[in-house]
């Protein structure tokens, strides 16, 4: 990892490559396209995006996540990353050794794939897990990459998972459904 790189390649994990992940591709795409090249990609990839997923994105982000397709980690295999972050646990327990030394850091959030009820229930779980998402890509792509050596950035990357706040949900979302926080599998 180069600190004084003008782009850092990050791969986002998950179990499906369905939701979280593609999630997270996607608002950190938009909120910081000079800074990053992002990709996701998952150990048991689902057929497809989740619907759901693909609708927070267009409807609360104005993201066009037409080009979103769930896919394989073997699909990367031998590509160098600066950063792979997993947002399951499932992930972050098999993920592969991937090459050039990438900082590693577990962003866990529980799965709004799961979630019952409701369409409108379900997306609500959606929209809560996006939030968390949302919140710490922004604190990611804030950090002031140039100014800190490669431990500082590894450390603040991390931090940035553990961070209890940002598993609390805003009053903006568009149902009630509290979901329970940390990593799940999926």
């Amino acid at each position: 990892m180069n600190p004084s790189a003008s782009t850092f390649r990050l791969l986002f994990l998950c179990t499906g490559n369905s939701a979280r992940s593609i999630l997270a591709e996607y608002l950190l795409r938009k909120k910081a396209p000079e800074k990053f090249v992002v990709h996701s990609a998952g150990s048991n990839p689902k057929p497809a995006p989740n619907p759901l997923a693909l609708r927070v994105l267009r409807e609360h982000f104005n993201i066009d996540p037409a080009g979103a397709r769930s896919k394989s980690w073997e699909e990367f295999a031998g590509t160098s990353f600066d950063f792979v972050i997993t947002l399951c646990d499932n992930a972050r327990e098999s993920c592969p050794v991937w090459p050039g030394q990438p900082i590693l850091a577990h962003w866990g959030s529980p799965d709004p794939a799961e979630a019952a009820g409701s369409e409108e229930e379900r997306l609500a779980a959606f929209w809560q897990v996006a939030q968390q998402i949302q919140r710490r890509v922004g604190l990611f792509a804030a950090l002031p990459f140039e100014k800190l050596d490669a431990l500082r950035i590894e450390s603040e990357t991390r931090r940035i998972g553990r961070q209890a706040w940002l598993d609390e949900p805003r009053g903006s979302s568009p149902g009630s459904i509290r979901m329970p926080m940390g990593g799940t599998k999926g």
